[in-house]
Parts: C-alpha cells; structure tokens; sequence
C-alpha cells in the first residue's frame, strides 16, 4: 500500500502562508514536543511551550512563536510523516503524535480527570504495563486512589496540573 502520509496529502493549500502547529514523539528528546510544520521540516516549539495545551492558553500563540528566532530542526516533514504510519515506525526517527495533551478532551460517558490521567500515563508507559503500574502507583501517592473525591477546586486542579507537568518534563520513570 502507498505511503498516504505526504505533504500533498496532509498540508493545506495554503501551508506557505500558515502557521501550522503539531505534536510529534522525539526520540532525541525521548518524549514529545511542541513542533512547527513547515514543507522543508519540523522545528521544535519547546521553547516556546513545552506542550500543546501551553501554547494554545498563551495570549497570542501566533505572535510568540513568531517571535521565537531560530528554532533547531528536529527533521524533515516528508520523513517524519512518513514514520507516523503505526505500521511503519522507526523508532530512532520522530513521529507525529495526536495534537492534543493537557487539555481537556471531554467525551460523552467519560470522567474527566480519569480520562486525563490515563492519557498521561498511555503516554509516558509507551505500552510497557509495568512501567504503566509504576506511573499509577506514582499517582496514586500523590492524588489518592479515589478519583470521585476530585473537584474542580483549585487545590485539586493544582494536583492534576502538578502530575501533568511531572511528566511532561520527566518521562524516564523508573
């Protein structure tokens, strides 16, 4: 089957005069980041916002990355799509992640801050289930075992944004 994953294919028409924003997994970085979708590469955003729902929440997202001046290259975008097919993946190559991290996702029948949790702890398990349980049980320290006796109120968002944050920037748990 051919690679459908090109940039004909993937960016819009009007990609030289846009700004297009992405998520992809850095295997040099060893967890995702931040990236700006150009035809010629990717070029890392971290300094900008380390994750996507940080730069989404920033004033004017557009004017700071602008303002950016020079961001390293983290790869070709023809490669890169091409090693996002789950079936064709090179793992010492980067590849495109969904857009969406931090923020809320919410869905019918799902809980929140469950769903959050476990997207935090798919992402930094990679698959491997005992590293899944290690992240769990870290959780589990900080937030308590009961996920009904999270509110909305600050103290417990300040937790739930705590976790999020250790993970973003510590993604080798033991």
């Amino acid at each position: 089957m051919k690679n459908r994953l090109t940039p004909a294919a993937c960016l819009p028409e009007d990609a030289e005069q846009a700004l297009l924003v992405g998520r992809v997994w850095s295997p040099e970085l060893d967890g995702p980041t931040t990236v700006l979708v150009r035809r010629g590469g990717l070029y890392d955003l971290s300094s900008v916002a380390a994750t996507s729902s940080q730069l989404f929440n920033l004033s004017d997202p557009a004017t700071a990355i602008r303002q950016a001046g020079t961001l390293p290259r983290l790869g070709f975008l023809d490669d890169v799509l091409g090693n996002s097919a789950w079936d064709a993946r090179d793992n010492r190559v980067p590849w495109f992640l969904a857009p969406c991290d931090l923020q809320a996702i919410k869905a019918s029948g799902v809980t929140f801050v469950a769903s959050l949790l476990e997207r935090v702890i798919e992402e930094q398990a990679r698959g491997n289930p005992s590293k899944a349980e290690a992240v769990r049980r870290t959780i589990v320290s900080i937030i308590g075992d009961n996920l009904s006796g999270l509110t909305s109120n600050s103290t417990q968002k300040s937790k739930t944004r705590a976790l999020a944050r250790v993970y973003i920037w510590e993604p080798n748990l033991s």
